[in-house]
Protein backbone atom coordinates (compact mmCIF):
# COMPACT_ATOMS: atom_id res chain seq x y z
CA UNK A 1 0.00 0.00 0.00
CA UNK A 2 1.38 3.19 -0.93
CA UNK A 3 2.26 5.84 1.82
CA UNK A 4 -0.64 9.07 2.09
CA UNK A 5 0.27 12.05 1.56
CA UNK A 6 0.89 13.43 4.46
CA UNK A 7 3.35 10.54 5.34
CA UNK A 8 4.80 11.64 1.62
CA UNK A 9 4.89 15.36 3.32
CA UNK A 10 6.63 14.14 6.32
CA UNK A 11 9.33 12.21 4.44
CA UNK A 12 10.04 15.70 2.48
CA UNK A 13 10.39 17.71 5.38
CA UNK A 14 12.65 15.09 6.91
CA UNK A 15 14.46 15.16 3.98
CA UNK A 16 15.26 18.77 3.77
CA UNK A 17 15.61 18.98 7.69
CA UNK A 18 18.51 16.55 7.03
CA UNK A 19 20.10 18.82 4.19
CA UNK A 20 20.10 21.84 6.27
CA UNK A 21 21.69 20.27 9.02
CA UNK A 22 24.10 19.10 6.35
CA UNK A 23 24.72 22.52 5.48
CA UNK A 24 25.07 23.89 8.81
CA UNK A 25 27.47 21.40 9.68
CA UNK A 26 29.99 22.10 6.73
CA UNK A 27 29.37 25.59 7.38
CA UNK A 28 30.33 25.19 10.78
CA UNK A 29 33.60 23.38 10.19
CA UNK A 30 34.09 25.90 7.27
CA UNK A 31 33.79 28.60 9.70
CA UNK A 32 36.00 27.04 12.54
CA UNK A 33 38.74 26.36 10.63
CA UNK A 34 38.59 30.14 9.37
CA UNK A 35 39.11 30.94 12.84
CA UNK A 36 41.41 28.74 13.61
CA UNK A 37 43.33 29.69 10.58
CA UNK A 38 43.57 33.16 11.25
CA UNK A 39 44.29 32.78 15.17
CA UNK A 40 47.34 30.76 14.26
CA UNK A 41 48.36 32.99 11.31
CA UNK A 42 48.02 35.78 14.08
CA UNK A 43 49.75 34.30 16.39
CA UNK A 44 52.72 33.38 14.14
CA UNK A 45 53.21 37.29 13.26
CA UNK A 46 53.03 38.20 17.26
CA UNK A 47 56.49 35.16 17.58
CA UNK A 48 58.10 36.28 14.78
CA UNK A 49 57.14 40.18 15.87
CA UNK A 50 58.66 39.06 19.06
CA UNK A 51 61.91 37.47 17.54
CA UNK A 52 62.60 40.18 15.62
CA UNK A 53 63.02 42.59 18.16
CA UNK A 54 64.96 40.40 20.31
CA UNK A 55 67.48 39.04 18.45
CA UNK A 56 70.15 41.77 16.33
CA UNK A 57 73.51 42.62 17.15
CA UNK A 58 72.84 43.36 20.60
CA UNK A 59 70.54 40.02 21.38
CA UNK A 60 67.97 40.43 24.46
CA UNK A 61 65.57 38.03 26.28
CA UNK A 62 62.32 38.18 25.17
CA UNK A 63 61.28 39.12 29.18
CA UNK A 64 63.53 41.78 28.56
CA UNK A 65 62.33 43.08 25.20
CA UNK A 66 58.48 42.66 27.28
CA UNK A 67 59.46 44.97 29.81
CA UNK A 68 61.46 47.56 27.88
CA UNK A 69 57.68 47.51 25.98
CA UNK A 70 55.84 48.09 29.01
CA UNK A 71 57.96 51.19 30.20
CA UNK A 72 60.73 49.77 31.71
CA UNK A 73 64.54 48.49 31.10
CA UNK A 74 67.37 50.93 30.68
CA UNK A 75 68.05 53.63 28.18
CA UNK A 76 70.49 51.17 25.51
CA UNK A 77 67.60 48.89 25.63
CA UNK A 78 64.72 51.39 25.19
CA UNK A 79 66.95 53.37 22.12
CA UNK A 80 67.32 49.45 20.81
CA UNK A 81 64.17 48.49 20.91
CA UNK A 82 61.70 51.33 20.41
CA UNK A 83 63.69 53.40 18.30
CA UNK A 84 65.49 50.64 16.09
CA UNK A 85 63.22 47.62 16.19
CA UNK A 86 59.90 48.40 16.73
CA UNK A 87 58.97 50.99 14.28
CA UNK A 88 61.06 48.53 11.72
CA UNK A 89 58.74 45.36 12.60
CA UNK A 90 55.85 47.35 12.66
CA UNK A 91 56.41 48.90 9.23
CA UNK A 92 57.03 45.14 8.27
CA UNK A 93 53.24 44.10 9.42
CA UNK A 94 51.57 46.71 7.89
CA UNK A 95 53.38 47.13 4.49
CA UNK A 96 52.57 43.04 4.60
CA UNK A 97 49.20 43.48 5.72
CA UNK A 98 48.01 45.99 2.72
CA UNK A 99 50.23 44.04 0.02
CA UNK A 100 48.17 40.70 1.21
CA UNK A 101 44.59 42.65 1.09
CA UNK A 102 45.67 44.36 -2.23
CA UNK A 103 46.33 41.20 -4.24
CA UNK A 104 43.62 39.17 -2.49
CA UNK A 105 41.36 42.29 -3.96
CA UNK A 106 42.46 42.33 -7.31
CA UNK A 107 42.83 38.66 -8.05
CA UNK A 108 38.98 37.83 -6.48
CA UNK A 109 37.90 40.86 -8.55
CA UNK A 110 39.29 40.21 -11.90
CA UNK A 111 39.36 36.75 -11.28
CA UNK A 112 43.00 35.72 -12.74
CA UNK A 113 45.51 34.62 -10.12
CA UNK A 114 48.09 37.10 -12.16
CA UNK A 115 46.15 40.28 -10.81
CA UNK A 116 48.39 41.75 -8.43
CA UNK A 117 49.89 45.28 -8.04
CA UNK A 118 53.75 44.43 -8.61
CA UNK A 119 52.59 42.51 -11.71
CA UNK A 120 49.75 44.53 -13.52
CA UNK A 121 51.68 48.12 -13.67
CA UNK A 122 50.54 49.67 -10.50
CA UNK A 123 54.10 49.38 -8.57
CA UNK A 124 55.61 49.76 -11.80
CA UNK A 125 53.86 53.58 -11.52
CA UNK A 126 54.27 54.27 -7.90
CA UNK A 127 57.99 54.03 -8.65
CA UNK A 128 58.37 55.77 -11.71
CA UNK A 129 56.62 58.88 -10.47
CA UNK A 130 58.91 58.64 -7.34
CA UNK A 131 62.26 57.45 -8.66
CA UNK A 132 61.83 60.75 -11.19
CA UNK A 133 60.80 62.77 -8.46
CA UNK A 134 63.86 61.85 -6.66
CA UNK A 135 66.71 61.85 -9.24
CA UNK A 136 65.62 64.74 -11.03
CA UNK A 137 63.97 66.76 -8.34
CA UNK A 138 65.75 66.19 -5.40
CA UNK A 139 62.23 65.19 -3.87
CA UNK A 140 62.73 62.81 -0.44
CA UNK A 141 60.71 61.81 3.10
CA UNK A 142 57.26 62.26 2.92
CA UNK A 143 56.94 64.22 -0.28
CA UNK A 144 58.94 61.25 -2.23
CA UNK A 145 56.13 58.88 -0.30
CA UNK A 146 53.21 60.62 -1.40
CA UNK A 147 54.94 60.70 -5.15
CA UNK A 148 55.09 57.26 -4.89
CA UNK A 149 50.91 56.56 -3.82
CA UNK A 150 50.10 59.69 -6.52
CA UNK A 151 52.28 57.46 -9.49
CA UNK A 152 50.28 54.06 -7.95
CA UNK A 153 46.69 55.94 -7.87
CA UNK A 154 47.67 57.44 -11.46
CA UNK A 155 48.49 54.28 -12.78
CA UNK A 156 45.84 52.55 -11.61
CA UNK A 157 42.95 55.19 -13.35
CA UNK A 158 45.29 54.50 -16.80
CA UNK A 159 45.09 50.65 -16.86
CA UNK A 160 41.34 51.19 -15.72
CA UNK A 161 40.54 53.45 -18.75
CA UNK A 162 42.52 51.87 -21.48
CA UNK A 163 41.20 48.39 -20.45
CA UNK A 164 37.44 50.00 -20.49
CA UNK A 165 35.15 48.31 -23.07
CA UNK A 166 31.82 48.20 -22.21
CA UNK A 167 33.12 46.79 -18.79
CA UNK A 168 36.28 45.59 -17.28
CA UNK A 169 37.31 42.03 -17.98
CA UNK A 170 39.71 40.60 -15.73
CA UNK A 171 42.12 39.25 -18.52
CA UNK A 172 41.99 42.37 -20.40
CA UNK A 173 43.14 44.64 -17.83
CA UNK A 174 45.43 42.30 -16.78
CA UNK A 175 47.49 42.25 -20.44
CA UNK A 176 46.59 45.65 -20.67
CA UNK A 177 48.41 46.49 -16.85
CA UNK A 178 51.38 44.12 -18.30
CA UNK A 179 51.99 46.50 -21.04
CA UNK A 180 51.62 49.57 -19.10
CA UNK A 181 53.72 48.23 -16.24
CA UNK A 182 56.53 47.42 -19.10
CA UNK A 183 56.25 51.14 -20.51
CA UNK A 184 57.11 52.51 -16.52
CA UNK A 185 59.59 50.95 -15.85
CA UNK A 186 61.45 51.45 -19.18
CA UNK A 187 60.93 55.44 -17.88
CA UNK A 188 62.63 54.29 -14.37
CA UNK A 189 65.54 53.10 -15.96
CA UNK A 190 65.89 55.60 -18.09
CA UNK A 191 65.97 58.29 -15.68
CA UNK A 192 68.24 56.18 -13.44
CA UNK A 193 70.82 55.99 -16.76
CA UNK A 194 70.85 59.53 -17.00
CA UNK A 195 71.50 60.11 -13.29
CA UNK A 196 74.56 60.22 -11.52
CA UNK A 197 76.09 56.93 -10.38
CA UNK A 198 75.62 57.43 -6.37
CA UNK A 199 71.89 58.84 -7.02
CA UNK A 200 70.58 55.68 -8.91
CA UNK A 201 72.23 53.47 -6.59
CA UNK A 202 70.68 54.92 -3.76
CA UNK A 203 67.56 54.47 -6.09
CA UNK A 204 67.93 51.10 -7.18
CA UNK A 205 68.06 50.54 -3.26
CA UNK A 206 64.31 51.95 -3.02
CA UNK A 207 63.07 49.65 -6.26
CA UNK A 208 64.20 46.20 -4.38
CA UNK A 209 62.25 46.90 -2.26
CA UNK A 210 63.63 47.81 2.17
CA UNK A 211 62.78 48.63 5.33
CA UNK A 212 66.41 49.24 6.22
CA UNK A 213 66.80 52.59 8.26
CA UNK A 214 62.90 52.68 8.78
CA UNK A 215 61.75 54.80 11.57
CA UNK A 216 58.50 56.03 12.92
CA UNK A 217 58.66 59.11 10.38
CA UNK A 218 57.64 55.85 7.53
CA UNK A 219 55.54 54.54 10.34
CA UNK A 220 52.47 56.65 11.25
CA UNK A 221 51.23 58.03 7.62
CA UNK A 222 50.94 54.49 6.32
CA UNK A 223 49.13 53.95 9.71
CA UNK A 224 47.20 56.38 9.76
CA UNK A 225 46.13 55.36 5.77
CA UNK A 226 45.56 51.76 6.12
CA UNK A 227 43.01 53.05 9.12
CA UNK A 228 40.94 54.61 6.48
CA UNK A 229 41.59 51.97 3.91
CA UNK A 230 40.94 48.56 5.57
CA UNK A 231 37.43 49.38 6.87
CA UNK A 232 36.47 51.16 3.54
CA UNK A 233 38.13 47.82 1.61
CA UNK A 234 35.59 45.94 4.48
CA UNK A 235 32.68 47.21 3.65
CA UNK A 236 33.23 46.99 -0.21
CA UNK A 237 34.49 43.77 -0.09
CA UNK A 238 30.44 42.90 0.46
CA UNK A 239 30.41 42.82 -3.17
CA UNK A 240 32.83 40.27 -3.94
CA UNK A 241 30.66 37.12 -3.71
CA UNK A 242 28.40 38.25 -6.15
CA UNK A 243 31.01 39.38 -8.36
CA UNK A 244 32.99 35.99 -8.11
CA UNK A 245 29.77 34.41 -9.57
CA UNK A 246 30.26 36.15 -12.84
CA UNK A 247 28.74 39.61 -14.18
CA UNK A 248 25.47 38.84 -15.45
CA UNK A 249 24.81 36.59 -12.01
CA UNK A 250 25.76 39.47 -10.10
CA UNK A 251 23.73 41.90 -11.78
CA UNK A 252 20.60 39.42 -11.45
CA UNK A 253 21.34 39.65 -7.44
CA UNK A 254 20.67 43.55 -7.36
CA UNK A 255 24.73 44.03 -7.26
CA UNK A 256 25.54 47.39 -9.20
CA UNK A 257 28.56 45.60 -10.86
CA UNK A 258 30.78 48.12 -12.16
CA UNK A 259 30.66 50.96 -9.79
CA UNK A 260 31.63 48.16 -7.25
CA UNK A 261 34.34 47.00 -9.02
CA UNK A 262 35.53 50.37 -9.29
CA UNK A 263 35.45 51.22 -5.45
CA UNK A 264 37.21 47.84 -4.92
CA UNK A 265 40.00 48.39 -6.97
CA UNK A 266 40.46 51.77 -6.22
CA UNK A 267 41.04 50.74 -2.43
CA UNK A 268 43.65 47.85 -3.93
CA UNK A 269 45.53 50.47 -5.77
CA UNK A 270 45.14 52.76 -2.95
CA UNK A 271 46.26 50.06 -0.75
CA UNK A 272 49.16 49.10 -3.10
CA UNK A 273 50.03 52.43 -3.47
CA UNK A 274 50.68 53.27 0.53
CA UNK A 275 52.20 50.41 1.07
CA UNK A 276 54.93 51.18 -2.02
CA UNK A 277 55.75 55.00 -0.56
CA UNK A 278 56.48 53.41 2.81
CA UNK A 279 59.00 50.60 1.58
CA UNK A 280 59.19 50.29 -1.83
CA UNK A 281 58.05 48.25 -4.36
CA UNK A 282 58.36 44.91 -2.57
CA UNK A 283 57.52 42.20 -4.68
CA UNK A 284 55.21 39.31 -5.15
CA UNK A 285 53.77 39.77 -1.62
CA UNK A 286 50.64 40.22 -3.19
CA UNK A 287 50.80 38.01 -5.32
CA UNK A 288 51.42 34.68 -3.16
CA UNK A 289 49.58 36.00 -0.13
CA UNK A 290 46.20 35.53 -1.07
CA UNK A 291 46.80 32.00 -2.95
CA UNK A 292 48.55 30.73 -0.02
CA UNK A 293 45.41 32.34 2.23
CA UNK A 294 42.47 29.98 -0.15
CA UNK A 295 44.42 27.14 0.31
CA UNK A 296 44.88 27.63 4.04
CA UNK A 297 41.16 28.69 4.54
CA UNK A 298 39.58 26.69 1.21
CA UNK A 299 35.88 27.08 0.28
CA UNK A 300 35.77 30.66 2.03
CA UNK A 301 35.97 32.94 -1.35
CA UNK A 302 38.29 35.92 -1.06
CA UNK A 303 39.82 34.87 2.45
CA UNK A 304 40.80 38.90 2.36
CA UNK A 305 41.61 38.70 6.61
CA UNK A 306 43.98 35.70 5.99
CA UNK A 307 45.29 37.17 3.17
CA UNK A 308 46.24 40.28 4.90
CA UNK A 309 47.70 38.23 7.68
CA UNK A 310 49.58 36.06 5.43
CA UNK A 311 51.13 39.39 4.07
CA UNK A 312 52.09 40.58 7.03
CA UNK A 313 53.37 37.02 7.75
CA UNK A 314 55.70 37.07 4.76
CA UNK A 315 56.93 40.30 4.96
CA UNK A 316 57.87 39.76 8.67
CA UNK A 317 60.15 36.57 8.01
CA UNK A 318 61.56 38.04 4.70
CA UNK A 319 62.90 41.04 6.25
CA UNK A 320 64.01 39.05 9.51
CA UNK A 321 66.42 36.63 6.70
CA UNK A 322 67.06 39.69 5.01
CA UNK A 323 68.69 40.99 8.19
CA UNK A 324 70.38 37.92 9.30
CA UNK A 325 70.57 35.61 6.41
CA UNK A 326 74.25 36.93 5.86
CA UNK A 327 76.49 38.17 8.48
CA UNK A 328 77.63 41.78 8.73
CA UNK A 329 75.13 42.80 5.02
CA UNK A 330 71.71 43.37 5.20
CA UNK A 331 69.30 42.45 2.64
CA UNK A 332 66.22 44.33 0.94
CA UNK A 333 63.10 42.84 2.37
CA UNK A 334 62.48 42.79 -1.31
CA UNK A 335 64.69 40.50 -2.56
CA UNK A 336 63.95 37.48 -0.26
CA UNK A 337 60.28 38.01 -0.49
CA UNK A 338 61.76 37.79 -4.50
CA UNK A 339 62.79 34.41 -3.74
CA UNK A 340 59.80 33.05 -2.57
CA UNK A 341 57.85 34.56 -5.16
CA UNK A 342 59.32 33.89 -8.48
CA UNK A 343 59.68 30.11 -8.46
CA UNK A 344 55.66 30.48 -7.73
CA UNK A 345 55.27 32.48 -10.82
CA UNK A 346 57.24 30.15 -13.05
CA UNK A 347 55.10 27.20 -11.18
CA UNK A 348 51.92 28.93 -12.58
CA UNK A 349 52.53 29.82 -15.87
CA UNK A 350 53.52 26.65 -16.10
CA UNK A 351 50.40 25.24 -15.21
CA UNK A 352 48.93 27.70 -17.52
CA UNK A 353 50.49 26.82 -20.43
CA UNK A 354 49.30 22.93 -19.64
CA UNK A 355 45.81 23.26 -19.53
CA UNK A 356 46.21 25.93 -22.49
CA UNK A 357 47.36 22.91 -24.84
CA UNK A 358 45.12 20.64 -23.00
CA UNK A 359 47.58 18.80 -20.97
Amino acid sequence: MSPGPATAVDTEKDRLADAVRQIDAVRGRRRRRSVTVAAVLLVAVVAVLGLSLSVGDMVMPIGKVVETLLGGGDGGSQFVVLELRLPRALLAVLVGTAFGLSGGVFQTVLRNPLASPDLIGISAGASAVAVTAALLFQVSGLALSACALIGAIGAGAAIYLLAWRQGVAGQRLVLVGIGVGMGLSSVVWYVMARSEVTDAQEAFRWLAGSLNGRSWNQFWPILGALALLVPLTAVAAHALRPLQLGDDAAAGLGTKVEPSRLVLLGCATALAGVATAAAGPVGFVAFVAAPIARRLVPGRGAALPHAALTGALLVLVADFAAQHLLPSVQLPVGVVTSIIGAPYLLLLLARANRVGSGG
